[in-house]
């Protein structure tokens, strides 16, 4: 069995894909590589987990490039797969706190991901 065979599959929710398409190349590079750690079974060191009771299991990838951040936010606790739930340019000028806004897509999609599994 080769390593291909341990890795997890990975499914991309709503516009996630397009929008991880959409950074620069450096960036894509660098978030899809950790995506590749994450499948298989390794915690890349920019993952950190999502606060909040309702994203329990929620972590986001975290890459710098040119003055601005970009995130990938997935959750892999899933029925073996790893969901894929937003991809977005961090553009808050203040605080840390990811916006309300994709806050409340991360959680949209998420009940989507957890639907999706109980059909599997």
């Amino acid at each position: 069995m080769d390593n291909e065979d341990k890795t997890k599959p990975i499914d991309w929710i709503g516009s996630a894909l397009k929008d991880l398409k959409s950074f620069p190349d450096t960036v894509i590079q660098t978030l899809g590589f950790n995506l590749y750690q994450v499948q298989c079974g390794m915690m890349p060191k920019s993952a950190k987990p999502l606060k909040g009771k309702e994203l329990n299991g929620v972590y986001e990838l975290k890459d710098d490039h040119a003055g601005n951040t970009y995130r990938a936010v997935y959750i892999a606790k899933l029925e073996n797969r790893i969901y894929v739930l937003h991809c977005f340019q961090k553009k808050s000028k203040t605080g840390i706190e990811t916006p309300a806004k994709d806050i409340n897509t991360i959680k949209t999609r998420l009940k989507l991901a957890i639907e999706d599994s109980k059909k599997r």
